[in-house]
């Protein structure tokens, strides 16, 4: 029922942008932690940036300066600005949801999907 979905993904030269949105439903958004992760083949899932319910962030060292994560709780939707593309940030780009709750963790993924960085 709790639907994260990604779109934005394609296939670009390195040095180019793309920017990823993950658009949030059935979820009480605004009170989510949301990040972004990425697995490339033969690798292990990584994990990308955060952004926290109240607005901070934190990235990766391998994106930082060269992403930013951003969220709009009026559209229950995350963003991933990837500026000066890299082959090696080819992978599928997941959007994850969290919240933590008396019981457990609340943990939701996306289906992904595909950034290819090439010449």
């Amino acid at each position: 029922q709790v639907q994260l979905v990604e779109s934005g993904g394609g296939l670009v030269q390195p040095g180019e942008s793309l920017r990823l949105s993950c658009a949030a439903s059935r979820i009480m958004f605004s009170i989510y932690t949301m990040g972004w992760y990425r697995q490339a083949p033969g690798k292990q899932r990584e994990w990308v940036a955060t952004i926290s319910s109240s607005y901070d962030t934190n990235y990766a060292d391998s994106v930082k300066g060269r992403f930013t994560i951003s969220r709009d709780n009026a559209k229950n939707t995350v963003y991933l600005q990837m500026n000066s593309l890299k082959p090696e940030d080819t992978a599928v780009y997941y959007c994850r949801g969290v919240r933590l709750r008396a019981q457990g963790e609340d943990d939701y993924w996306g289906q992904g999907t595909q950034v290819t960085v090439s010449s």
